[in-house]
């Protein structure tokens, strides 16, 4: 691309999510999604006055200082006052550098719909965060009520956040990551709801449900959302299997009212086989669709490119 192509394809995306976020309730969220904004490769993530790239694979990593100056330029009368780089693939040390502006913070504060979180950006997955999830994390808040609420696969704790002040009267976090229910407890603390109140478990997802339904424990709302069963396409297979195993093991912990909340993050696993792992013969119980969402409006895609459509979060009851 040239230079004014980098420019003009910034700052339009910047403009969508002017549009987006016009009331400020929300200063955590995606400023470039590759493709759907047009630069594949790249995605930005803002968290208040911070924004995080990262690339995705040789071709974009090339071309990175392409990019930093148009979208600081973009950024930087946006209240924007630091653009960091984060580098490290999958199994590599991470590492994020500020390359414009202020010194880079390990962890912010920001807020989503007037939610308050701290994100590690030191140490935090992705960019820091999941801030796809941001609109189901709303609705997980709305559904939780007076409800005993399950979150397995908790990392930071969103879903368990916005549960315990939407209502619910009591929240389990399930995480085998101790240092993400630290990070849990102190948004809890900055949200105002006091974390002694909830129980924030370390341990291996299985283990744990394993033995709850062995105790006869049983959750109003249970919310599921794993990391990536299928990074290829050869994976599909084995992760349709592991949906499947999870899904029943949820549905076992689940009261006989209850919803469930399933998400999957696999792009190689389309909405129609991952419901096809939540029907009444994976559950092992009768179950209804009332709903089924995905990612943010700050994660456009193209209508020509499914797999930009990759996050499912469905809602059975």
């Amino acid at each position: 691309m040239t230079p004014h192509l980098w420019e003009t394809r910034c700052e339009r995306a910047c403009k969508l999510r002017d549009r987006l976020f016009r009331d400020t309730r929300t200063d955590a969220f995606r400023v470039l999604h590759g493709e759907g904004d047009r630069v594949p490769g790249f995605v930005a993530d803002r968290y208040g006055p911070v924004v995080v790239v990262r690339t995705d694979g040789d071709g974009a990593a090339a071309r990175l200082d392409d990019l930093v100056g148009p979208l600081w330029s973009a950024l930087r009368h946006r209240g924007v006052t630091t653009l960091a780089v984060r580098t490290g693939a999958r199994g590599q040390t991470v590492r994020v550098e500020g390359v414009r502006g202020a010194p880079l913070a390990d962890v912010v504060r920001v807020e989503e719909h007037g939610v308050p979180f701290l994100v590690d950006l030191a140490r935090g997955q992705k960019t820091g965060a999941f801030l796809d999830q941001r609109e189901n994390r709303r609705r997980v808040g709305e559904l939780a009520r007076g409800r005993r609420v399950l979150n397995l696969f908790s990392y930071a704790g969103g879903f368990s956040l916005t549960a315990a002040l939407g209502g619910a009267s009591h929240v389990t976090s399930v995480d085998v990551a101790a240092a993400a229910h630290a990070t849990a407890q102190l948004s809890f603390r900055a949200a105002g709801v006091d974390p002694r109140a909830h129980a924030f478990v370390t341990a291996d997802v299985t283990s744990f449900l394993d033995g709850a339904r062995a105790r006869g424990e049983r959750w109003d709302l249970v919310v599921s959302d794993p990391p990536s069963f299928a990074p290829n396409e050869r994976a599909v297979s084995r992760a349709l299997a592991a949906y499947r195993s999870l899904h029943r093991a949820c549905a076992a912990v689940l009261a006989s009212d209850g919803i469930l909340c399933a998400a999957s993050c696999s792009s190689h696993v389309d909405a129609g086989a991952f419901l096809g792992t939540l029907d009444d013969a994976s559950l092992g119980r009768s179950m209804g669709l009332i709903e089924l969402a995905g990612a943010g409006p700050d994660h456009p895609t193209l209508a020509a490119f499914p797999e930009g459509r990759y996050l499912k979060f469905a809602i059975l009851t």
